[in-house]
């Protein structure tokens, strides 16, 4: 018996990339997509290129409703709405993936500074941050995961195994990390526009991004001690990727050698992160259109710097692929079903 899954807040990009997995999905029916914006239309109007794909039609249905008829449901909404709608799914026994941040952080009162008032504070206890590599045993047990953030994923798992083993000062790590305009969303601002960034590289939100309690609070877990990092967002003129370069100051002596085989260790196993081979680095053409995270590394004996990249798609291992990966696991599916495909490359 397939799992019935539903997807509630379908029409943005996140939502787009959730039916077009999910529809393909070999263990899964969907049943239904939600848009306030576009109920009554065809998913294939609004997305000409699920058409064929998917014979869905938006419908604008109350969470009741939506609980009444899945078994699980991915939660694509905004910051600040979940809340208030993950916890009828919650009650009703479905299994939910949130791909906002409303669950990703521990601390309520972090949450409330940097986003605002919580409305369903009992459920950070039943939520568990779900990043696969790290927390598999905890989701496969869970009914509420919060989907990690994309710049968050490339930077922990990039930095994963260097701070697990103590490698690096956690205290000297510096984040700048590049992503494509599909990172804001599909709603129209002025900064996406094509002749706003076509030609154009720049930085925004310096010192303040949301995904930086998240990032820290990770990382920290990690490190065994809470510590702050310097975080730097922009603005790439390419539709999707995210390519993450990490900087921090060696605690340990270790060869280029000791560090490839350090990471790759860690990572034995794991389905879908790739450790580049010595003295190639990630690009994000390598990994659109997959759930694959693609990492490099290298030393700077002069300055007793490690520098590692970190490529993902935004999209897909930053959002959808992995919370369909997320799916798998509460699900008792294997991990890889449904996202076993190649990146698509040019």
């Amino acid at each position: 018996m397939k799992v019935k899954a539903a997807i509630y807040g379908a029409s943005g990009y996140t939502g787009q990339e959730l039916t077009r997995i999910l529809s393909g999905h070999p263990q899964v029916e969907l049943i239904a997509v939600t848009s306030r914006r576009f109920a009554g239309q065809r998913v294939s109007d609004v997305f000409p290129a699920l058409f064929g794909l998917t014979a869905l039609t938006y419908v604008d249905a109350t969470p009741d409703d939506i609980a009444s008829r899945c078994d699980v449901v991915f939660l694509a909404l905004p910051h600040g709405v979940s809340m208030g709608i993950a916890p009828v799914f919650v009650a009703a026994g479905k299994k939910v993936i949130d791909l906002s941040a409303d669950y990703r952080l521990r601390d309520l009162a972090t949450y409330e500074t940097w986003y605002a008032k919580h409305q369903s504070a009992e459920l950070f206890a039943k939520s568990v941050y779900g990043l696969p590599e790290l927390y598999r045993e905890k989701i496969k047990s869970s009914s509420l995961v919060a989907n990690p953030g994309c710049y968050p994923t490339s930077i922990i798992l990039g930095l994963a195994p260097a701070l697990k083993n103590g490698l690096i000062d956690p205290g000297s790590i510096i984040a700048d990390s590049a992503s494509g305009v599909s990172g804001a969303g599909r709603d129209p601002v002025v900064g996406s526009l094509f002749c706003e960034v076509d030609g154009g590289f720049k930085a925004y939100k310096v010192g303040k991004h949301r995904h930086t309690p998240e990032i820290e609070q990770e990382l920290s877990a990690l490190a065994g001690a809470a510590f702050a990092v310097t975080f730097t967002p922009h603005l790439l003129p390419v539709k999707r990727g995210i390519l993450s370069t990490l900087y921090a100051t060696l605690k340990k002596d270790i060869t280029p050698a000791g560090l490839h085989d350090l990471y790759r260790e860690f990572y034995r196993g794991e389905k879908f992160v790739r450790i580049c081979p010595r003295d190639l680095y990630p690009n994000i053409s390598s990994v659109a259109g997959s759930n694959y995270c693609d990492i490099g590394m290298a030393l700077d004996i002069r300055t007793r710097r490690v520098i590692i990249l970190s490529a993902i798609d935004n999209l897909i291992k930053g959002a959808a692929g992995q919370a369909v990966q997320n799916m798998n696991l509460v699900c008792g599916l294997a991990e890889d079903a449904g996202l076993a495909v190649a990146p698509v490359f040019p």
